[in-house]
């Protein structure tokens, strides 16, 4: 429908503003909530991440398109839970230990919510005993990030919390991050390293539909 393609390009244009009026008006169109998250607003995400991995576009339009994308969250959520809508799983997002970057981690949390998820994001500068208390019997994967390679340790430190909290078997993790490599997460034991905000939110599916193993890898 016009009004779909109308947001998925507003999405990709990072046009806030016209965004939170156009998702309004299509709930006021009696247009089912879950229809204007999946074929609207993630079809809109889903391109950007495309533009992105093909060097097409940049992180500045990546900032914009994922604050359009959040407006429309805002205005969409209340009714998609009155809906009954089922996330597409759920991710507690943190930058760790001494490191107090976000901008990373905000986009890979607004990827992974144009990918239908619930994230719970507990900020930067979270130590491993924080990840740890923050996991509830919902949490499907354990999303890292670091910017700094001084505090990359804090990564492995916070898988081996998990494990010592009987936690690790049931809890995927994913680590990413300007220093982090695919050799670093397969040497700390991590389920799958996303090298950037979409490919993340693409690798969270594949773990969270990868039938239930002991440390599932994803590449």
């Amino acid at each position: 429908m016009e009004i779909l393609e109308q947001l998925s390009k507003l999405i990709q244009a990072g046009d806030q503003a016209r965004v939170s009026e156009l998702v309004p008006q299509a709930l006021a169109g009696d247009m089912s909530p879950v229809v204007i998250l999946e074929e609207g607003l993630i079809a809109g995400m889903d391109a950007v991440g495309e533009g992105f991995q093909a060097g097409e576009l940049f992180i500045p339009e990546m900032l914009l398109a994922a604050r359009a994308m959040h407006a429309a969250l805002e205005i969409l959520r209340p009714r998609l839970v009155e809906a009954g809508a089922k996330p597409a799983g759920k991710v507690l997002l943190g930058t760790v230990k001494g490191d107090h970057h976000d901008i990373g981690k905000d986009l890979v949390g607004i990827m992974l919510e144009g990918k239908g998820f619930e994230v719970i994001d507990i900020g930067t500068d979270v130590p491993p005993e924080t990840f740890v208390e923050a996991v509830d019997d919902e949490i499907q994967i354990v999303a890292m990030s670091a910017l700094i390679s001084t505090t990359m340790p804090f990564m492995q430190e916070t898988i081996e919390a998990l494990v010592k909290a009987g936690l690790r078997d049931r809890i995927k993790v994913m680590v990413g991050g300007g220093p982090v490599g695919q050799d670093y997460a397969d040497s700390i034991g991590a389920d799958a390293y996303g090298r950037d905000a979409a490919i993340a939110a693409v690798k969270a599916l594949a773990l969270v539909a990868a039938p239930p193993s002991r440390h599932e890898v994803v590449r």
